[in-house]
């Protein structure tokens, strides 16, 4: 069977808002990326996903975000350098202080949602981001949009660099991932997703809806914990995989 890391956003619930199921997906992923209480999650949930991924032997990572819970971070939030490189550092210290109090290990973080995507295109907010992240852990590595800046830029801090490509969403010709307010960005056709991982795991390509080639160079591969499609992606990877 061919390796490849699957990983997952999780532990996005708080309150009496559950959101994903986090228990469901487990078996078939490789990295989890918990939330950090801003964007989404609370502590009681972030500690229970912890407590998860211990039990699986998955991988452990931050997933910092805007501070927006009304929008789950997926909308950029004006911040000044100062301000952005607190909130990250807030979040990444508070997850790696809980993991570490279980007894396990943090081994990598990703920014979540419109800050993932603004690193992605704006190198000012990138490096602070960045820069934020190193002052808390000089091991940790970065998990990013594969084709990105985002390398170029981890090179010159010395910071490891984990490319990311996405089974449930759309690429656009650019390379870039589709506005989620557009039609057709999320992808929750189970069938087209597995073939989405496949394509760019053996070929290094997928298509733009247009039919456009997009060349793509990944060591992980992200699955959306609320896509409601989630599982049966998930389940149809692993079976294409076997």
């Amino acid at each position: 069977m061919t390796k490849v890391d699957i990983n997952c956003d999780m532990g996005e619930s708080f309150g009496n808002y559950i959101i994903g199921n986090d228990e469901a997906i487990f078996p078939y992923i490789n990295s989890c990326n918990i939330a950090c209480g801003i964007h989404a999650g609370d502590p009681y949930h972030i500690e229970k996903t912890i407590d998860l991924a211990l039990q699986h032997g998955t991988r452990i990572g931050a997933h910092p975000g805007y501070p927006d819970l009304q929008g789950f971070g997926r909308r950029v939030i004006p911040m000044s350098q100062p301000e952005l490189s607190s909130y990250i550092k807030y979040q990444v210290s508070a997850l790696k202080g809980m993991v570490e109090s279980k007894g396990g290990q943090m081994a990598y973080v990703k920014p979540h949602g419109a800050l993932y995507n603004e690193i992605a295109k704006n190198k000012e907010v990138a490096f602070t981001v960045y820069e934020a992240i190193k002052s808390i852990d000089d091991s940790l590595s970065i998990m990013g949009l594969a084709g990105s800046h985002v390398k170029s830029i981890l090179d010159s801090l010395s910071i490891t660099f984990i490319p990311e490509a996405f089974a449930d969403r759309q690429y656009e010709a650019d390379g870039k991932l589709r506005n989620r307010n557009l039609p057709n960005a999320v992808i929750e056709d189970s069938n087209k997703a597995a073939e989405q991982v496949i394509n760019i795991m053996k070929y290094g390509k997928t298509y733009s809806l247009e039919g456009i080639e997009v060349k793509i160079e990944a060591e992980s591969f992200c699955i959306h914990g609320d896509n409601p499609s989630a599982v049966k992606i998930l389940r149809e990877i692993n079976t294409r995989l076997n």
